[in-house]
């Protein structure tokens, strides 16, 4: 019979990936959404059908949503993310563990991974590491050692994204374009946490966090240049100050306070991280992560790959 599985954020890049390849797995899979009339990315209503899926409404912020969807789909196995609101999340994992569910993917941040290994130890004022490692600590101690699996993906290519409408225009202006990311693929992430997710905890023999990261390290700069010969499309790149950086973010719809920390970690690093993002990088572990990315997911997708199926986005 088949692992009756329930995956949230069905809607979004990593979950509907992970939904997709948990299904081509033999997963009997619950798509769980706050909105059922959302079209879920590579998945028409045809495919959805034929492919056996159920869809469920669902909020990881409103715990009695999450019953329901466990109860409704019979799931064993569950895939969340963080959510936004404080507290929601260990009230989700709560519920869920009280509804029948034994194991959890979780969709954590390489951020943590600076910290080990007491993550416990993370600043409150490191907004990113910070939140994923309260929710790691959450699940660990609601799940126990075996009941979860963190899941620790880099720099996404996705986040070049915020770049587009300056590719178009020719000329990209950032902060700290020097800045090297891994630029790693969120449908390779949730290929990868669809394997684990069927698998169960004994799939990573025994971690209970797995890093992933993109197989190229690039530059921020370089980056725009490589989405722009895709698209056939010579951009400059340009770097500005932290405090037009800024104003820009806060523009565009972020929250100044979000603004000023994401700046402010481009230029200095993780306050009390055991290691900075750019030794990470360089070591072993980071060539480990790739190798978890080949393991998990498949493939390890480049950045020309992702700009060439995404050309669209940013022409």
């Amino acid at each position: 019979m088949p692992t009756p599985l329930l995956v949230f954020g069905a809607t979004g890049a990593v979950g509907s990936a992970c939904a997709r390849h948990a299904q081509s797995l033999g997963a009997s899979v619950t798509l769980a959404v706050r909105d059922t009339k959302k079209p879920i990315p590579g998945l028409s209503l045809e495919q959805e059908k034929a492919g056996g899926y159920k869809r469920v409404q669902a909020d990881l912020t409103r715990p009695g949503t999450v019953t329901e969807a466990v109860k409704q789909s019979g799931a064993k196995h569950a895939f969340v993310y963080l959510t936004s609101s404080p507290g929601s999340n260990r009230a989700a994992f709560e519920a869920l563990k009280a509804a029948g569910v034994e194991f959890v993917v979780f969709l954590s941040s390489f951020t943590v991974e600076l910290y080990k290994p007491a993550i416990d130890n993370v600043p409150a004022q490191e907004i990113i590491p910070y939140a994923h490692a309260q929710g790691e600590a959450a699940l660990q101690e609601v799940f126990g050692e075996s009941g979860y699996v963190a899941l620790r993906p880099g720099g996404f290519a996705s986040n070049s994204l915020r770049w587009a409408g300056m590719v178009k225009a020719g000329s990209v202006k950032m902060p700290y374009p020097e800045a090297k990311f891994d630029w790693i693929v969120p449908e390779d992430i949730g290929r990868a946490g669809g394997t684990i997710l069927v698998n169960g905890p004994s799939s990573t023999g025994g971690e209970k966090s797995v890093l992933l990261c993109g197989p190229e390290l690039i530059s921020q700069g370089d980056a725009v240049k490589i989405i722009g010969r895709v698209v056939g499309k010579e951009v400059a790149v340009e770097a500005i100050s932290d405090e037009e950086a800024i104003k820009r973010m806060v523009s565009e719809g972020r929250p100044e306070h979000i603004a000023k920390y994401l700046v402010k970690t481009l230029g200095e690093g993780f306050q009390g991280a055991k290691l900075s993002q750019e030794t990470l990088f360089a070591s072993d572990e980071y060539k480990a992560a790739v190798e978890n990315v080949r393991k998990y997911a498949g493939k390890a997708t480049t950045l020309v790959e992702w700009a060439t199926e995404n050309k669209g986005a940013f022409e």
